[in-house]
């Protein structure tokens, strides 16, 4: 009976372990480079979590119909380290965002660079290589 329980709680532990890995991806995989997004929109709540954080944003078209979408940004350590905190993107906060639409068409893309209304900009990208990253950064 305890090597039974010992195999199944090894066995969750290396799933639990794995499921990161599985949640990751390339940038090739999800977004496509050809597919550049600009648009302004009104942040709705940002998600700190890995293995990237996740921007939702509310954008109203011109015929006043609201589109809500998701966009992808670095790990959270990553923008910590970049001098973001939990209070930078706050919900009802005006943002103009750029980045890199789904391959697939949805409302998500993979975020580079947002401004906000005073002109500030932070930079939001995943990684060095892909196309929405830093300047100045090189591939690895």
């Amino acid at each position: 009976m305890r090597k039974k329980l010992a195999v199944i709680l090894a066995a969750g532990g290396l799933l639990l372990a794995a499921a990161p890995a599985w949640a990751h991806h390339a940038f090739a995989a999800e977004f496509d480079a050809d597919k550049p997004i600009k648009f302004k929109g009104t942040v709705t709540k940002m998600e700190w979590i890995n293995p990237h954080a996740w921007i939702h944003i509310d954008v109203k078209g011109d015929d006043g119909t609201v589109t809500s979408w998701m966009i992808e940004a670095a790990a959270p350590n990553a923008l910590l380290r970049r001098g973001w905190t939990k209070s930078s993107l706050l919900a009802g906060t005006e943002i103009v965002v750029e980045g890199y639409q789904a391959k697939d068409g949805a409302n998500r893309g993979n975020g580079s660079v947002i401004t906000f209304t005073d002109g500030k900009k932070l930079f939001v990208g995943s990684s060095a290589g892909d196309p929405g990253a830093a300047p100045g950064t090189t591939q690895k």
